[in-house]
């Protein structure tokens, strides 16, 4: 029993499909993990402004 030539290229374009579904998931995932850790050093940043900034007003409650 004989498969038609065909059958090959729907073979290798079910692998290259799936291929690329992995290489662009990893790449999402990737993306999404270098936007979170921006997202948490900004939401760490302005936590250490307003310590700072709470530490100036406690100070200046304490002086007046």
């Amino acid at each position: 029993m004989t498969v038609p030539f065909w059958m090959y290229f729907v073979v290798a374009g079910i692998f290259i499909s799936a291929f690329m579904v992995i290489k662009t998931a990893r790449e999402d995932r990737k993306a999404d993990q270098e936007w979170i850790e921006k997202e948490g050093e900004v939401f760490i940043k302005r936590m250490q402004e307003e310590k700072k900034k709470k530490q100036k007003q406690d100070q200046e409650q304490q002086g007046a």
